[in-house]
């Protein structure tokens, strides 16, 4: 019995051992079973919070990306709002001395060829000296001064190959030296030159010649930054009978105004949508962006004119554009105003309102730009067209051009009706002038438009007096007349133009008279008064100084 119980214990011991074992791998199976799924629940946080991490990021670039494209946008509105402003502050004179340079002459660098070669030295040549027991061998004392001689002749040799590369060395070094001055002479007397040309462009612009003055005001605007989207391209000329310089400039199309009002991200969509800036919006900025260039290029002109070459400034806008309603090529103009410089520069520009300052200078402003309603130029460009201004090549001797000052006054009187009528009036001629010009009275067969036309041609060398200007008013108030043009061979003061601004007169010029002759009248003509020609009297006293100027002859 107790035989068997001790089996049953052990038995069951086993058994129990058995029990406990697998309960225990039971808990260990368990226990992986949690870790894993601990892990597993882990591991999809992680993710989980990775990609909340990721969707922050990505959020934060694309608001980042709308605030620059905002940020963007804001900076071209603020650029073409502020495009009078932000020139006042700069000077825009220009100094010629500021236009030379100084040769920036760099240093000569031979490199290698700078450096000798170092001459052999006869002890690295030499073989040991006799030593100890060895001087007392038989022959060593012959030997030894057999290896010497030997080492002399070694380095005689060496020294002789050395001498040679380094005269090699000096030759070469002279050359490059020689080519060096050579380049430093040359791009000295290059800088000389272009300085040479401009003390004689100062000099030719002191002497007040046509073709220096309007080179100097051009500089002055190609110095001038507007924002991307302007042309600046313009044409230039001047008129030194009556010191006016007439400038023909391109405007920016409307394009140049943004027509976006804002930028927003729509996270939903994961899009940038735009607002739309309102049509009455980009009109107003648009027709702002015209008076203010307008007004800025005028001021740059005056601003850089200290030595007071300008009197009067034409300014003619236009755009280079396509016309929407016939898809050709246009170029309207947007707006025309002629400004004198005492009139400018009495102008609080930091605080004038654009477009009510054009208005107060008596511009004629499109009614509305941004639609290339056009207007009619003060002064046509292609009336001072430097063609008609520049000294003629011809010699006068071989020129077969009418001189207008030596035709006879009949003859003057009749070129001048001719003129008229190939422009589409009907000239009726009047008693002469008391001054020896031409009176006419002329009438313009358009409706609406047309009406009376009281003409008055002067032949004068000098700057007709705005006592002349006065007449023709008078003249055709007492005519009834709509309108009066005085022509002259010379040329008009700032007294002329302030008198006659806002009526109904126009003020032509020798230029435009030899313009207008040869483009309706198929007449290329020249003026140049005889040495002793005389003007008359009665128009010469005026409240301006009469300017001594030689007439402008056309070019060949």
């Amino acid at each position: 019995m107790a035989r068997r119980s001790s089996m049953a214990y052990r038995m069951a011991q086993y058994q129990r051992e058995a029990e406990r074992r697998a309960r225990a791998q039971q808990r260990a199976q368990l226990t992986a079973v949690r870790d894993a799924e601990r892990a597993r629940k882990a591991f999809e946080r992680a993710q989980l919070l990775e990609g909340k991490e990721a969707k922050r990021l990505y959020l934060e670039s694309r608001a980042a990306e709308v605030d620059a494209m905002n940020a963007e946008l804001q900076a071209a509105n603020d650029a073409l709002e502020t495009l009078l402003a932000s020139t006042l502050d700069a000077d825009d004179y220009l100094d010629f001395e500021s236009l030379k340079v100084d040769p920036e002459i760099p240093p000569f660098q031979p490199g290698s060829l700078g450096v000798a070669e170092a001459e052999p030295r006869v002890e690295t040549f030499m073989p040991p000296p006799l030593s100890g027991l060895g001087k007392f061998l038989p022959g060593a004392k012959e030997k030894h001064q057999q290896s010497v001689e030997a080492a002399v002749r070694t380095y005689e040799s060496a020294k002789s190959v050395r001498d040679e590369r380094e005269q090699q060395r000096k030759s070469a070094f002279a050359v490059a030296r020689s080519a060096y001055d050579a380049d430093v002479q040359k791009m000295t007397e290059q800088i000389a030159a272009r300085n040479r040309e401009i003390d004689e462009f100062h000099a030719r612009f002191d002497a007040n010649e046509p073709e220096a003055i309007v080179e100097y005001f051009s500089l002055v605007l190609d110095a001038s930054s507007y924002p991307e989207g302007f042309s600046r391209r313009y044409r230039m000329a001047f008129v030194p009978e009556s010191k006016q310089l007439v400038v023909e400039f391109e405007l920016p199309s409307l394009v140049v105004v943004p027509t976006v009002k804002q930028h927003r991200y729509v996270k939903a969509r994961d899009a940038v949508e735009e607002s739309a800036r309102p049509t009455t919006q980009i009109r107003a900025l648009y027709a702002s962006v015209v008076a203010q260039t307008t007004i800025r290029t005028l001021h740059e002109l005056f601003e850089a004119d200290r030595g007071t070459k300008l009197e009067t400034i034409v300014f003619n806008g236009y755009v280079d554009t396509i016309d929407p309603a016939t898809g050709k090529a246009i170029k309207p103009h947007l707006v025309t105003v002629r400004a004198s410089r005492e009139t400018f520069l009495q102008l609080d520009l930091g605080q004038v309102e654009p477009l009510a300052c054009l208005k107060g200078l008596n511009a004629t402003v499109s009614k509305s730009p941004s639609e290339l309603v056009p207007v009619r130029p003060i002064l046509e460009f292609d009336m001072v067209d430097p063609r008609f201004i520049q000294e003629s090549d011809v010699l006068g001797a071989l020129d077969e051009r009418p001189n207008l000052m030596e035709l006879s006054p009949r003859d003057f009187e009749a070129l001048i009706t001719n003129l008229f009528e190939k422009m589409g009036l009907e000239t009726r001629q009047t008693q002469a002038s008391r001054d020896g010009g031409v009176d006419c009275v002329a009438y313009d067969p358009r409706p609406i438009f047309g009406g009376k036309v009281v003409i008055q041609a002067k032949r004068y060398k000098n700057t007709v007096g705005v006592s002349a200007v006065r007449d023709l008013f008078g003249t055709m108030q007492n005519e009834g007349a709509s309108k009066g043009i005085l022509v002259t061979t010379s040329g008009y003061g700032k007294s002329s133009f302030e008198f006659a601004e806002g009526k109904p007169l126009e003020l032509l010029s020798g230029t435009h008279l030899l313009y207008l002759l040869a483009e309706n009248a198929g007449i290329e003509a020249r003026i140049e008064p005889p040495d002793d020609w005389v003007d008359p009297v009665a128009d010469t006293v005026s409240d301006e100084p009469s300017v001594e100027s030689a007439a402008p002859t056309p070019a060949a």
